[in-house]
């Protein structure tokens, strides 16, 4: 399936942006005492956020011009959940910028993080229009957005276009195909690994974990698989040509190269696995106030709206269309509804499950060591 609702042009993001910003002022100004004590504090450290990803460069954007007097430090916009995850404990007691006060990870690590007690408790204002499936009933952890799994294809080099993971082994890819993460702490790589499993009949966990990871093993000795995390630099040079990555991912990217090379964004014809991310707050946060303050901006409708400009589906994306406040541009510009309607949302213990078998058998099944 090729998806071909686009935006025409970045610039209506930003407008659309600047629209939403002023009524979200008044909002902001109703957090009076969390507000005070954020500026107290003074800065805030995110982590994991490329500005590519979901929007995330004119969601900080807006959140610095929401809240100047918060200085923004962002950690390693490349690293995986895993990492973020490391990032934490590395810095227990480190009151410095280099400690992260808010974690974006796969839905896999937030669960993890908790019974680590990596994680603080915080119900945002617009918590009860957070589907209860899609957040800790304790407030540990909460979805922020979804997507669907997909290809990012350079079709300057690949002809035809692949349309199945079953495609994906035929002798004409040969040093074609790569993830978009490293499976052994990528959430995104490791929810590629269960989609591809999911592709050959297996269920959802730890079926789908292990089917995934032979049909990598088997795309790793055709001389199929490249072994390097796929960005749109790597599409675009040919190191890459064909990316498994999240359907936003791939339409940013698509964006970003403005048909230098062309490229389609196809969601895969034999698995449509939607991806949940979570929010949380760090246990360790030096500033815990910034933190909640941040989260407030996320899942207030300005932030569901940010994020949606960035492709994804917000996780109060019901709500929203229910009331009636997202622009029709915006609604426009979204992946088809069908491409949503037939995915399979798997549930938490089928996305632990899968994490635990990929992450321990990536390099004892299929023995390819991905880097950048």
């Amino acid at each position: 399936m090729k998806i071909t609702h686009v935006l025409a042009a970045s610039v209506s993001v930003v407008s659309i942006l600047s629209a939403t910003l002023a009524p979200n002022l008044a909002v902001a100004e109703a957090h009076g005492d969390l507000v005070a004590a954020a500026e107290a504090e003074g800065r805030l450290s995110t982590i994991a956020l490329p500005h590519s990803w979901c929007g995330y460069g004119e969601v900080i954007a807006t959140f610095k011009e929401m809240y100047p007097f918060l200085e923004i430090t962002e950690l390693n916009p490349d690293a995986g959940s895993a990492d973020e995850l490391e990032a934490v404990r590395a810095n227990i007691g480190n009151m410095g910028p280099q400690a992260p006060d808010v974690l974006d990870v796969g839905l896999a690590f937030g669960p993890q993080a908790q019974a680590e007690g990596l994680l603080q408790p915080y119900m945002v204002s617009t918590w009860d229009t957070i589907p209860d499936d899609a957040k800790d009933a304790e407030g540990y952890w909460y979805g922020d957005y979804y997507g669907v799994m997909s290809f990012l294809v350079n079709t300057d080099l690949v002809d035809p276009v692949p349309t199945s993971f079953a495609d994906l082994l035929r002798p004409e890819y040969a040093g074609q195909v790569a993830m978009a993460g490293d499976p052994r702490a990528s959430n995104q790589a490791i929810l590629a690994v269960m989609a591809a499993g999911m592709a050959r009949g297996a269920e959802p966990g730890a079926a789908a974990a292990q089917a995934g990871l032979e049909f990598f093993a088997e795309l790793n000795a055709a001389g199929n698989f490249v072994p390097v995390i796929g960005k749109a630099g790597t599409l675009a040079q040919g190191t890459t040509p064909i990316v498994i990555m999240w359907d936003y991912n791939a339409l940013s990217a698509r964006d970003t190269l403005a048909g230098n090379p062309p490229v389609e964004v196809v969601v895969p014809s034999d698995a449509s696995l939607a991806g949940v991310y979570v929010q949380a707050i760090s246990a360790h946060a030096p500033n815990p106030n910034a933190a909640k303050l941040w989260m407030e901006y996320l899942y207030s409708d300005v932030g569901q709206l940010g994020w949606l400009a960035g492709y994804c589906h917000p996780i109060r994306f019901n709500d929203m269309v229910e009331r009636g406040v997202i622009p029709q541009e915006m609604m426009d510009a979204l992946p088809p509804a069908e491409s949503y309607a037939v995915a399979v949302f798997p549930t938490i213990e089928q996305v632990n499950a899968n994490r635990e078998a990929v992450v321990a058998g990536w390099d004892t099944v299929v023995g390819a060591n991905v880097v950048e």
